[in-house]
């Protein structure tokens, strides 16, 4: 038997994403999203929902462009940290220690310190409710050498990133693999 809890925001997973832009002021600001993931495969994009009174929804209609950076677990705290307090009052990046790099791509910084880094134009807006949702056309990748695997592609696995319980409100690690994708439902196939 199932129990009906209503509608609400939960999906598992959810992935976190540490949003870096660029301010009015040059000032690098980053922001912890848990509403987005990839939108399109060709050409490759990533969707971000993000609040107007956000200070990185203002830097990100002012640029157009964001990057994605993907925490590993060591740097749990830096990532909440990130969602607690406002770029608008704070230097996030002198706070929690970490460095912001320019992209080679986009106008918006990456975070060194994290394995894996996207950068994105964007190239679409659309207003849901309270969210504006930004969808960012994906123009580079980054990721440490030390976290990628025998085919050069990230590893999961060597990067450790974090997911957000939306019904918990916790950061989850990512668990063991359960089986190979697009091979084991053939199986099933008659």
């Amino acid at each position: 038997m199932k129990t009906s809890i209503g509608a609400k925001d939960i999906v598992f997973p959810t992935p976190v994403f540490i949003v870096a832009t660029y301010c009015e002021d040059g000032s690098p600001n980053a922001m912890n999203v848990a509403w987005g993931g990839i939108c399109s495969s060709n050409p490759p994009c990533i969707a971000i929902s993000i609040r107007e009174q956000r200070c990185t929804y203002e830097n990100i209609i002012r640029r157009n462009a964001f990057t994605i950076n993907i925490p590993s677990e060591q740097y749990a705290k830096e990532a909440d940290y990130f969602g607690i307090v406002s770029g608008k009052t704070v230097d996030k990046f002198e706070a929690s220690g970490l460095t912001p790099v320019k992209s080679d791509f986009v106008d918006a910084p990456y975070i060194k310190e994290f394995p894996l880094n996207i950068e994105c134009k964007v190239i679409d807006v659309f207003k849901i409710g309270e969210h504006t949702q930004f969808i960012g056309k994906i123009m580079d990748i980054k990721v440490d050498e030390d976290c990628t695997g025998i085919n050069g592609l990230p590893d999961i696995e060597k990067i450790k990133p974090m997911l957000y319980d939306p019904a918990a409100i916790q950061y989850n690690a990512v668990g063991k693999v359960v089986e190979k994708a697009f091979s084991a439902g053939k199986e099933i196939i008659k």
